[in-house]
């Protein structure tokens, strides 16, 4: 086997191999003696069919897998002996005019990960911005439980039915007059105004009374489930069943009870402790991206072209998903376009953070544990079917960079407190208004001391809803829950498709765990 490098520009690097007709034969036959023991053939005994034979019945499949070894056992050998770190899996490509018996010519290229000098951990200074859970805030979570918790009683059959009201429907899709599969449902409950169905839906149940009978159009968003219907008219045939209103839940102990506790004070702790979190979640929020601003500007270096392409691909599609819900989609993609060489420049700064912090790690021997990583696989696999547990697993353990993609949020996260430990760290006083404010402003800017009238961030359309300090290894996870979560509604939405992807029910309803 020969090996020769062809390109050697920057992060990128070519090279060329010869594996010979020889290597590769000298590896069949050596498969084919390890498993002529266990092939068996009628006319001879067990373990004594000839060696030729064997090889002439599993003639192709022995080539190609002779051949394969070969190839990446020369890939690994290159990467070893000039000590190379592979961004991404090489491309290969063999040449076109082999044929079993010839010289196998592999032509592989890939970018290498940059070298980066060992960075400093110290001269880190971070702002921590502390807010006490309030009485406001903690009545605020009960409050929405007790909505979360909301029932229904059955209204009047001359009642016309309103925004926030329970409308039970049968009803039948259809794409220009004809049925479409997964469209027909009956006795589905409805609350007008909750988002549960895709866009302009709900509205047209306002002012229907019970037996009322009517067509509804819509047309499904462009990122919806089902993609013989994105962005498809559509029109559903309406039976209304019953009409509900709400009944609002008192806030009591009875309320309290309902959820496995003592009563209204034990309830009120138990938001407090979670109105605790979320705050805390925010103070982490911001000291983490000052560190990220700092590392940032401290740190100048090549990345590999390839990562940022597939972090700019990604980013691009999460614009494009949020620019089809917003009420002027074009205008929504024309200020993407606008502003896509700076989402070019959140790819590439995500990217570099992203090898800044694992080289970090690396340096001062941040672990992720095999019992952490077990827990990890044990939680991701929760997301498929109970059969394909252990597919799963496999499939990790065979797939070392699937595990790392696995492994990778966790371990930025315990590089990123191991340089909380390492920094001067200033505790301040605030309030949610201004943490919120801060983590929305510009990088550098300092806390205001007051907030007024903050705009909402929807305002600003589709193309400011990206996290410019979300790392890759944060990306990956997050877009790889999203897609398991999608997967789930599949089942859901193929049994009704006017149904959208729903909201996470809040974490006030925790305490229902309790006993």
């Amino acid at each position: 086997m020969q090996t020769v490098e062809t390109t050697n520009e920057g992060l990128k690097r070519a090279y060329k191999m010869t594996i010979t007709a020889a290597e590769v034969e000298a590896r069949i036959d050596a498969e084919v003696k390890k498993i002529a023991p266990q092939v068996r053939l009628p006319g001879f005994r067990p373990g004594k069919v000839p060696a030729n034979l064997v090889k002439k019945m599993h003639k192709d499949s022995l080539m190609q897998e002779a051949l394969n070894s070969s190839i990446q056992e020369g890939v690994q050998k290159t990467l070893a002996e000039n000590k190379l770190r592979p961004a991404t899996q090489p491309h290969l490509h063999l040449d076109q005019d082999y044929a079993p018996g010839k010289d196998a010519v592999v032509d592989f290229h890939f970018e290498i990960l940059p070298n980066i000098s060992a960075p400093s951990t110290g001269g880190l200074k971070l702002e921590r911005l502390q807010v006490e859970a309030t009485d406001t805030e903690i009545d605020a979570a009960i409050k929405q439980l007790a909505e979360n918790q909301k029932s229904y009683e059955a209204a009047a059959k001359s009642y016309k039915a309103a925004s926030g009201d329970q409308v039970t429907i049968d009803f039948e899709g259809k794409v220009d007059g004809v049925p479409f599969d997964g469209g027909k449902g009956e006795a589905m409950a409805v609350v007008i105004g909750s988002g549960q169905l895709i866009p302009g839906f709900e509205d047209q149940l306002i002012g229907l009374k019970v037996n009322d009978e009517t067509v509804i159009n819509v047309t499904f968003p462009e990122d919806y489930n089902a993609a013989d219907l994105k962005g498809k008219a559509a029109t559903f045939d309406i039976i209304v069943g019953e009409v509900k209103k709400p009944v609002e839940t008192k806030i009591d102990d009875a309320m309290a009870k309902g959820f496995g506790l003592e009563g209204l004070d034990q309830l009120r702790e138990l938001m407090k402790g979670q109105v605790e979190q979320e705050l805390n979640g925010l103070t982490r929020t911001y000291m983490k991206r000052q560190l990220l601003d700092q590392l940032a500007s401290d740190h100048d270096f090549e990345v590999p072209p390839s990562m940022v392409e597939a972090e700019f691909s990604q980013i691009w599609q999460q614009l494009e998903m949020e620019a089809a819900r917003e009420g002027d989609p074009e205008a929504a993609r024309k200020e993407m376009e606008a502003e896509k060489d700076d989402y070019r420049d959140i790819a590439v700064r995500r990217v570099r953070l992203g090898l800044l912090l694992s080289e970090i790690g690396q340096t001062n021997g941040v672990e992720v544990s095999q019992q952490e990583m077990n827990m990890l696989v044990q939680q991701a696999a929760q997301q498929y079917p109970r059969d394909q547990h252990e597919a799963f697993v496999k499939y990790l353990q065979e797939n070392p960079m699937a595990a790392a993609q696995l492994r990778a949020p966790l371990f930025e996260d315990k590089v990123v407190d191991f340089l909380f430990s390492k920094a001067e760290v200033t505790d301040k006083a605030a309030t949610r208004e201004i943490l919120e404010a801060a983590i929305e402003a510009e990088p550098g800017a300092k806390p205001a001391k007051k907030v007024v009238a903050k705009k909402p961030a929807a305002k600003k359309g589709a193309a400011m809803k990206v996290d410019a300090e979300q790392t890759p290894a944060e990306k990956v996870a997050t877009k790889k829950s999203a897609a398991k979560k999608g997967d789930a509604e599949m089942a859901e939405t193929e049994k009704a498709p006017v149904k959208k992807t729903t909201a996470k029910k809040p974490a006030a309803k925790k305490p229902a765990a309790k006993k």
